[in-house]
C-alpha cells in the first residue's frame, strides 16, 4: 500500500491571507480544495478562480473536491484549471463513465466521492476508471465535524474490494481527521487524509501534518 498522503484542506485557512497559509502547509503531500454550491450542501465556497489562486501560490497538487449539483458540467473546468486530481460526488454525477473519461483526457486524475449513507456498491463498477475513492466520514458541507466511527467498517470493505481487484486505487477520507481518529482510519486502510481543523489550528502546521502522517504510516493496513 502505498505511503499516506495528508492533505490539508484550506477550507480551514485564512482565506484573506491565502499564500502565507498555504506556505504554512508546504509540507504536505497535496491540497484538498473544497468547491461547495450551496445547493447538493448546505454552504458556499470556493470557485474555479479560488483554484487558480491555490495554483498560483503552490507547487503542491491540488486535489479539488466537488460537492455540487451537476458535476458532470462543472468537473472538467478544475481539470482544466490544472488540478493534479478532481474528484465529484457520485451522488451528483448522471454519467459517471463519460465524466471519468473526458477528465482524464484533460490530465488529470479521477476521484469520485461518497456520502456517509451512499454504499460501495454504488461505485462498484466505476473502480477500474477511477484513481481515488474519498468515502465522506462526516457529512459534507462544513468543517469541523467530529468523525463517523461507523464509516471504519466502509473504509475497510472499500480496501477488501480494492484489494480483491488488485488496484492502485488511493482511499482517501474526508472529516473529522484527528491525531486519534487518523489511527483508527489507516487501520482500516484509508491512506490519504483530508485534514482541516487538525492542521490549521495547530500552532506549527509542519509539525502537525508530520505527526498525522507519522501517526497514519504506523497504523496502515
Amino acid at each position: 500500500m502505498p505511503q499516506p498522503a495528508i492533505h490539508p484542506s484550506i477550507l480551514n485557512a485564512d482565506q484573506a491571507h491565502l499564500a502565507a497559509e498555504l506556505e504554512r502547509v508546504r509540507t504536505a503531500d497535496g491540497l484538498h480544495v473544497d468547491i461547495m454550491d450551496n445547493h447538493f450542501v448546505p454552504n458556499q465556497f470556493g470557485g474555479p478562480s479560488l483554484v487558480q489562486a491555490v495554483l498560483a501560490h503552490t507547487s503542491l497538487p491540488v486535489d479539488a473536491h466537488l460537492m455540487v449539483t451537476d458535476a458532470d458540467r462543472w468537473a472538467p473546468a478544475y481539470a482544466e484549471a490544472g488540478c493534479a486530481i478532481v474528484t465529484s460526488h457520485l451522488e451528483a454525477t448522471a454519467a459517471p463513465f463519460r465524466l471519468a473519461r473526458q477528465l482524464r483526457r484533460l490530465g488529470a486524475g479521477v476521484g469520485f466521492a461518497l456520502r456517509p449513507a451512499t454504499p460501495l456498491t454504488a461505485v462498484e463498477p466505476l473502480l477500474t476508471e477511477i484513481d481515488l475513492l474519498l468515502l465522506m466520514t462526516v457529512e459534507p458541507g462544513f468543517g469541523g465535524q467530529s468523525f463517523l466511527d461507523p464509516m471504519l467498517d466502509k473504509i475497510a470493505a472499500a480496501r477488501r474490494l480494492v484489494g480483491e481487484r488488485g488496484q492502485e486505487l488511493r482511499i482517501q477520507i474526508d472529516g473529522g481527521v484527528t491525531e486519534q481518529t487518523i489511527v483508527r482510519a489507516a487501520e482500516a486502510g484509508a491512506d490519504v487524509f483530508v485534514a482541516g481543523s487538525a492542521v490549521y489550528r495547530a500552532d506549527d502546521a509542519v509539525a502537525a501534518i508530520a505527526t498525522l502522517r507519522e501517526r497514519a504510516a504506523v497504523h496502515r493496513h
